[in-house]
């Protein structure tokens, strides 16, 4: 048996901290409840012996905007989870937030740093690992994702668009000893403080793109344009290769995908599921009667859904553990809408905002501990955590200084309708995808907002990717699903150049900040400048940060190896190559 030890390294230890559990343990179905360790034993809770054979579908909670995750309309936990098992990777972080597995199925050896100046970094592949029709896993691999992970600025790639632009500071990726060697050299000055989660399972690709396809489809990728071709090609096509676990046999990015196990898979650990369906299923309300008459059985959502929660732990036949989760919500404001140019209308729109009052009326019905996030990058529990929002008085729901802001600012009433030069301003489009959670909320917003004389028309969603990513949104609630790590937050979230950043913010300032950010020499120094960047943008009022959602995963008695990962998008599936009917 090949060795599977775990890497606690500096970066995981303590970026870690941003997503400690809380001291709520799992709510339990029953005493006997295989879920019912996770709180003690979160890496291997609900293990078991699998038997061989036998069938899953997981419910999805939204659509997957595109078959590639690298653009901003594919770049969502839910195009993630569709794919993982498709991809290799070099690693991924374990549900404790603590630990990172490096993936040595795919690696000969551990990664390692080679050099500092200019950083430099290894990852060596086992000879085993191969794509399901035979070829090699190589250097050419790593290097053709490297290049559909930059923007079209860094030269390798017309036309690539990804959410962010972590991979422009790289200088080179080489492959040595016939391809089984890969050396990442960053940009002269350049430096990374996580760089163990490159190419890994939760990063920008969600793992590594196949050179050799892209040639079988006619595209040269030793030019910028057909690199360009293959990107779009990747998001439009589903994928019939596979490095991992599975392969996609059949779906479409509406209903559902089928995966079957690839025949061709090298890993220690193989599927004994026949096929794990996932079903994209975004009526919540349906959930529970797709489990109850088995076309369903389980689902690991991004959202909190309250009436789920309190169904499914009624029902004997299901599994159901809450615990705190990586995703946290957020109100954001499109920048490019004329009225939302006036830091002082924003800043009186997130005066307005009740952000307790929102997390009463939603999560804390199930989850007491729920209260206001004060910051966009650390959450109360990390060591790192700065309050920057309470002193503005942002999410405090003071409707009468929103109204003082407005007034101060030249803006006037007429009747109970907020004007401009004579002007209503606004209506606003307020725009989620719809779940229990949010429902109420953007409900709670429309009414605070119509307090200080704003009319808010609720559009809910259902392609959450195309309508940030088009920016057809004026004012817009959704999540972002955070991890260990945090160097690369501030660029992905708000700099000037991230196609993630959809509202178009801009500040010089944060720009710089978010940039020392990524490129410090040690962590501590990282969260320094994430802080005052963070401490920036809630002074403009581009975010408002709501609270971190519970997160929840319920499963059909019977299944084994089925656990929550906090720390990942992934959620569930996360090593869902593992999952199985338990062995008699």
């Amino acid at each position: 048996m090949r060795d599977r030890s775990r890497l606690t390294t500096l970066a995981a230890s303590i970026g870690a901290a941003t997503l400690v559990l809380t001291s709520c343990a799992p709510q339990e179905v029953g005493a006997d409840s295989s879920l019912a360790d996770c709180a003690e034993h979160p890496n291997t809770c609900n293990s078991g012996e699998r038997a061989e054979g036998g069938d899953i579908t997981w419910i999805v909670d939204s659509l997957p905007g595109a078959w590639a995750t690298l653009s901003p309309e594919g770049g969502s936990v839910y195009t993630l989870q569709m794919l993982h098992g498709i991809l290799p990777h070099t690693g991924h972080w374990e549900p404790d937030g603590v630990t990172f597995t490096p993936n040595m199925d795919l690696l000969a050896e551990e990664p390692r740093v080679v050099d500092e100046d200019p950083f430099t970094y290894q990852f060596t592949i086992r000879p085993e690992a191969v794509w399901d029709d035979g070829t090699p896993i190589t250097a050419a691999d790593f290097e053709v994702t490297w290049k559909l992970s930059t923007t079209e600025e860094a030269g390798h790639c017309t036309g690539c668009r990804p959410r962010t632009d972590n991979y422009d500071r790289i200088a080179s990726v080489e492959g040595s000893d016939g391809g089984s060697t890969v050396t990442v050299t960053l940009a002269d000055g350049a430096a990374d403080p996580e760089w163990r989660d490159r190419f890994s399972a939760s990063d920008i690709a969600g793992g590594i793109y196949p050179a050799h396809v892209a040639e079988e489809q006619g595209f040269d990728i030793t030019t910028p344009e057909g690199v360009g071709e293959y990107f779009e090609w990747l998001h439009t096509t589903m994928p019939t290769f596979s490095g991992g676990p599975y392969r996609l046999v059949e779906g479409d990015l509406e209903n559902q995908v089928i995966k079957e196990p690839n025949p061709a898979w090298y890993g220690e650990v193989a599927p004994t599921l026949d096929t794990v369906v996932i079903r994209f299923l975004t009526d919540e309300g349906t959930w529970i009667s797709a489990l109850d008459n088995g076309e369903a059985h389980g689902t690991s959502p991004v959202a909190f859904g309250q009436d789920t929660v309190e169904q499914a732990r009624q029902r004997p036949g299901l599994n159901v553990s809450i615990t705190a989760g990586p995703s946290w919500e957020h109100v954001d404001l499109n920048l490019e809408n004329r009225w939302l140019k006036d830091v002082a209308l924003r800043r009186a729109i997130f005066t307005a905002i009740d952000v307790e009052d929102i997390a009463r009326r939603t999560i804390a019905q199930l989850y007491p501990e729920a209260g206001p996030r004060t910051n966009h990058i650390f959450p109360d529990t990390s060591p790192y955590h700065t309050d920057v929002i309470t002193e503005t008085g942002q999410g405090s729901g003071d409707t009468e200084a929103a109204r003082r802001i407005l007034l101060d600012a030249g803006y006037t009433y007429q009747g109970e309708t907020l004007t401009l030069d004579g002007e209503e301003v606004g209506p606003f489009r307020l725009r989620s995808t719809s779940n229990t959670v949010r429902d109420t909320s953007t409900e709670l917003i429309q009414s605070y907002l119509a307090e200080i004389g704003i009319t808010a028309t609720i559009e809910p969603t259902d392609d959450l990717g195309a309508t940030l990513g088009g920016q057809d949104y004026d004012i817009m609630q959704y999540g972002w699903s955070s991890s260990p790590a945090f160097a690369t937050a501030p660029s992905q979230y708000w700099s000037s150049s991230s196609d993630s950043n959809f509202g178009r913010y801009r500040n010089d300032e944060v720009d710089r900040l978010a940039e020392l950010t990524r490129n410090a020499s040690s962590l501590d120094e990282a969260a320094e400048y994430a802080n005052e960047a963070a401490r920036i943008v809630a002074r403009d009022a581009y975010v408002l940060p709501l609270f971190s959602m519970p997160i929840y995963v319920l499963v059909t008695d019977g299944y084994v190896n089925v656990r929550d990962n906090p720390s990942s998008s992934l959620r569930a599936l996360y090593q869902h190559h593992e999952w199985g009917l338990a062995a008699q």
